[in-house]
């Protein structure tokens, strides 16, 4: 199996201006392993949806993959409080 290709919803670049810069680095971070494993230990999807989401401190990544074309598609990063609206 190949390793996946990343890539974000136009509105995600909007959602990382708000989270502090040593949060994002993390995030960053956490983002690049879904290249090798979009499943990683910790993951769950989302209920009535396809898309997943990981965690990273209080923040949430919430993504989608289509195993055909090893695409992952970040669509949401923010808060926990404010992810899920």
């Amino acid at each position: 199996m190949g390793e996946y290709k990343i890539f974000f919803k136009e509105s995600v670049e909007k959602d990382f201006r708000s989270i502090p810069k040593k949060d994002l680095k993390k995030i960053l971070l956490r983002i690049e392993t879904l290249a090798k494993d979009p499943r990683p230990l910790g993951h769950e999807k989302l209920s009535g949806q396809e898309k997943y989401r990981i965690r990273q401190g209080t923040y949430r990544i919430i993504y989608f993959i289509q195993d055909q074309e090893l695409l992952v598609w970040v669509v949401k990063v923010g808060h926990r409080k404010d992810v899920y609206r």
